[in-house]
């Protein structure tokens, strides 16, 4: 019974430590979400470039990854107190992230509208590859421009 009791009470308490303690691995989830995709697109940017030889399964794969991570519920990392202004040297998040979610999630639709083009469009020869990489890419800089640092 004593331990039934012990583990609720540490159950109940884990929120609030998750709260407490928990930005940090926020912040660093964040970073990872984007660091798959960074890796995803820039192994399709090369590709589309010349620099490396264009191979439509590859493409399509790694575009199909972009896809996958595209369905991925990013709320949980975008948690307030996740700023470059709350955990310096730790993000890159601006704090006007959270000043202008609508303008957040504006852009998170045209990435993602973008994102289906790339999966469409990747398959079909380093032409058709790069227009859509350079479309995704657009997004992307959207987004940076405004709610990222562009140093730690």
């Amino acid at each position: 019974m004593k331990t039934t009791t012990f583990a609720a009470c540490l159950f109940a308490a884990l929120p609030g430590l998750a709260a407490a303690d928990g930005l940090e691995d926020i912040a660093e989830a964040r970073r990872g979400y984007y660091k798959l995709l960074g890796s995803d697109m820039a192994a399709l940017a090369a590709m589309a470039k010349g620099e490396v030889e264009y191979d439509a399964a590859v493409a399509e794969t790694r575009a199909r990854n972009m896809q996958i991570l595209t369905t991925y519920d990013r709320a949980g990392l975008y948690v307030p107190g996740t700023s470059t202004a709350d955990l310096p040297g730790e993000t890159r998040a601006l704090p006007a992230i959270w000043e202008d979610m609508a303008g957040v999630q504006e852009d998170g639709k045209a990435f993602v509208a973008a994102v289906e083009e790339l999966q469409a469009a990747a398959g079909e020869g380093r032409a058709a590859l790069g227009a859509a990489v350079q479309k995704v890419g657009g997004t992307c800089k959207s987004c940076h421009d405004d709610y990222r640092a562009k140093d730690f």
